[in-house]
């Protein structure tokens, strides 16, 4: 009887193989539906797998078991043709894995997703910074995104997207919106996305994360600075500290050199004053040199100029915000970095103590 059986499953196969009628396909399905709850392994590691316009069942079926995907082609173009299925199998990418089943597969190739691109906008960077990665990795129109930005031109984002952005209440007639594009990951449609697709996603995201934050500081009274002026300590703050600890603890210097009547003297302001540097292709020069503290003319430039710069130099991570918002309380009022490059800075509390670790670490 098995021997039978087994005769008549391969004669069914062999004419399944020269014939897709549906009824022949509905036999060979109902012969082998105890393997439909069967993947073809236990490893759910992602394995990308993309289905071309246009395929039909029966090759997206041997595209799935040539990728080690399912066990048997013949088996879920049955499936999928029985159920009604083979028509809403969609054409894009997706993430599968062999772990799943086929009706899991089935289901899951019935919802693409569309073809996008990673876009990574580093804390720490001006917005200039991004125009040029946008051009360089081709992900959108960097010149575009760049005029945009420093024009606060939000004329590509829907009306009911900019009347949502409590924030722009905070930011003066003719700035930026540097500061305000919050830094991170994104992800965008591939080959269509635009600089305002950008703008809107970080513009959302700031909303969304650094708003919430800043309220409840007003709140609880933990700040009198403006949104503006917090961010513009914090992109100093983003631009300094290298360790998240310190962040809190250099934010509370330059809020106490603020409420000293000090210069704030923050190497980034002079570096983003001066801005991009042909010779080294960088828009952050190193090392600024002491001598050239004097000849930046610019009203970013914090060791001419006493109080605040107009705006944020850079893009604020929000563990910067908050150290702003939350500002270690101690009285120092200098710092420098440790050699060795370990993040680490010495804090001093009277010019004469910095001097002093001035020449220790840095032997000037």
């Amino acid at each position: 009887m098995m021997k039978l059986s087994l005769t008549l499953f391969l004669l069914i196969a062999l004419l399944l193989a020269a014939c897709d009628s549906g009824s022949a396909l509905s036999v060979y399905l109902e012969a082998n539906r105890a393997q439909l709850s069967q993947p073809a392994g236990v490893d759910a590691q992602p394995v990308p797998f993309v289905v071309p316009p246009g395929a039909p069942a029966k090759a997206i079926a041997q595209d799935l078991q040539a990728a080690g995907l399912i066990n048997d082609a013949l088996l879920f173009e049955a499936y999928v043709r029985a159920g009604g299925l083979a028509s809403q199998l969609e054409a894009g990418e997706y993430t599968l894995n062999a772990a799943m089943t086929i009706p899991e597969i089935a289901a899951a190739l019935q919802h693409a997703v569309a073809p996008s691109v990673t876009v990574a906008v580093r804390p720490g960077w001006r917005l200039e910074q991004t125009a040029d990665y946008l051009n360089q990795s081709g992900a959108a129109d960097g010149d575009e995104y760049r005029r945009a930005a420093l024009a606060a031109d939000l004329g590509g984002l829907a009306a009911e997207k900019r009347q949502g952005y409590s924030f722009l209440q905070f930011l003066p007639a003719g700035q930026s919106l540097e500061g305000y594009l919050y830094p991170d990951s994104y992800q965008l449609p591939r080959d269509t996305a635009t600089a305002a697709d950008l703008l809107q996603r970080q513009l959302d995201e700031f909303e969304q994360r650094v708003m919430p934050v800043y309220w409840e500081a007003i709140a609880q009274g933990a700040t009198t600075l403006d949104l503006h002026s917090v961010l513009t300590v914090a992109s100093i703050v983003e631009r300094e500290a290298v360790l998240d600890e310190e962040r809190p603890l250099i934010a509370g210097v330059y809020l106490n050199r603020l409420a000293a009547g000090m210069r704030l003297e923050a190497d980034p302001t002079v570096q983003y004053a001066m801005g991009f540097q042909p010779a080294s292709g960088q828009w952050w020069k190193t090392p600024v040199y002491l001598e050239e503290y004097s000849q930046v003319i610019s009203p970013y430039n914090t060791y001419l100029n006493a109080g605040l710069p107009p705006g944020p130099i850079a893009a604020p991570r929000l563990a910067s915000i908050q150290a702003v918002l939350n500002p270690a309380q101690h009285d120092y009022l200098y710092f420098v970095a440790e050699p060795g490059g370990t993040g680490r800075h010495v804090f001093a509390r009277t010019f004469d103590e910095h001097l002093e670790n001035v020449r220790r670490y840095r032997g000037e």
